[in-house]
């Protein structure tokens, strides 16, 4: 199996990405405060990693299509950590 030199760059563009998420939900939980999140943002990252891995299931599928589905966890799992604590939030107010 040969890696392709764009295989590669994408892999190591999705692993930089895939860096920062960790962080956020890190953020999100110690704050439990989501004012400032903007949840458009966070779906159009899950919708442009959700186009990533239909890309790979339909033509090019190889290990870059396991970081796309990561990421995309990544960013769902705080997407939810933010709609939860807003309902928290909520129900305080």
């Amino acid at each position: 199996m040969t890696i392709s030199i764009s295989t590669l760059f994408e892999a190591v563009m999705l692993i930089c990405f895939g860096f920062s998420w960790p962080f956020a939900i890190i953020k999100t939980v110690k704050v439990k405060n989501p004012t400032g999140k903007s949840y458009i943002f966070l779906a159009l990252v899950i919708i442009g990693y959700a186009a990533g891995c239909l890309y790979k299931l339909t033509g090019k599928f190889d290990f870059v299509f396991y970081l796309y589905l990561l990421n995309g966890l990544l960013v769902a799992t705080d997407t939810v950590l933010c709609l939860y604590y807003r309902k928290k939030q909520q129900k305080i107010q």
